[in-house]
């Protein structure tokens, strides 16, 4: 006995991925449809053994599924899931256009499982940004014990995040370097190979951009609204994977040790924390891997009861597919997604 499955925005990297991960999780799927604007209609996209076609969202009767992932635009999800969801399907939405509605939960299962419950409210559940996922993923198990204070982050990110042609661009950018000369930046602001660039979304009045609003705004959702939290993002060189220093203060002592037996007892982590030249994990290890992946943790003593660590995870699976496939089979566990159908 499985579902009926939708997923929107299939032929993206994230939708690819969507797709790849339902079947290696083995979610009890009955039925898939691949949906796309009219541009990809008859598209092919990989399932299983074989493939299948893009069908129009324009066209697609969605009263005809039970769930469907959203891997789109933050405009089109707006316009589009909650007609999807009153259609009767849950929605899980990997943009960000309905993390910080209060009547939709904002989800990672291993942090905060038990806000899906109120998922009925608009039948919506909310992904969270790439980054907030891997680092609520890590501080959820040492808040718990030490409550964390306040927290300083920054971000390396991967071109994944901007895109496929964020990913065009980069190796473009990078054979040219050798060959003809660099090119003008046509999707990053400035040129993204053999550099990083302290810019990723829109500036705010502030100073910070909405990336980094977005990472303690989530933060304090999904964990704790009382963790003072400021971060710097950076766009780097990277195919595939985000990477996190993460500097934090606690309220209680809480020494490296400990931390450490914390975290590898904690669902979705793997510590790799050698004190040697190969004893942490990079980005380039980190791809195509599930778990949020913690190195180098140690004591800050810069502060009282501080530690800092360096956290790593394929974005485009913990920072979206997989969560959103993670999500799906949580709302499968509580019975909470909508008519099935026999096998």
């Amino acid at each position: 006995m499985g579902y009926r499955v939708a997923v929107v925005g299939a032929t993206g990297n994230v939708g690819r991925e969507m797709l790849n991960i339902l079947e290696e999780l083995e979610f009890p799927v009955d039925e898939i449809h691949a949906i796309a604007s009219r541009k990809s209609i008859g598209v092919e996209v990989g399932w299983k053994d074989g493939v299948i076609r893009c069908e129009d969202v324009e066209q697609f009767d969605f009263s005809r599924v039970d769930l469907v992932l959203m891997s789109v635009s933050g405009t089109f999800s707006k316009e589009w899931s909650p007609r999807i969801g009153k259609a009767g399907p849950l929605v899980i939405d990997n943009s960000s256009a309905w993390r910080m509605d209060p009547d939709v939960p904002l989800i990672v299962p291993e942090v905060n499982p038990d806000d899906i419950e109120w998922a009925h409210r608009k039948n919506i559940v909310a992904n969270p940004n790439c980054s907030t996922a891997q680092l609520v993923v890590a501080l959820k198990p040492l808040h718990d014990v030490a409550k964390i204070r306040r927290a300083v982050v920054a971000t390396y990110q991967s071109v994944s995040g901007a895109g496929k042609a964020a990913m065009d661009e980069l190796w473009d950018q990078t054979k040219e370097v050798y060959v003809l000369g660099p090119s003008e930046p046509k999707v990053l602001p400035k040129q993204i190979a053999f550099n990083v660039i302290p810019f990723i979304g829109k500036f705010l009045d502030d100073g910070y951009t909405d990336e980094e609003a977005k990472m303690w705004n989530e933060t304090h959702k999904i964990l704790d609204p009382a963790i003072k939290l400021t971060v710097t993002c950076v766009r780097v060189p990277v195919f595939v994977s985000h990477s996190e220093a993460v500097y934090l203060e606690f309220e209680e002592p809480l020494d490296e040790d400990e931390a450490r037996d914390l975290l590898r007892e904690a669902p979705g982590v793997i510590v790799v924390d050698k004190r040697e030249p190969t004893g942490y994990i990079t980005p380039k290890e980190a791809q195509g891997e599930f778990p949020v992946f913690v190195s180098r943790i140690r004591k800050d003593p810069t502060v009282e009861n501080g530690l800092a660590m360096w956290v790593v995870s394929d974005n485009l699976r913990k920072g979206a597919a997989l969560n959103a496939v993670q999500i799906a089979q949580l709302a499968h566990e509580r019975g909470l997604l909508g008519r099935k159908i026999l096998a």
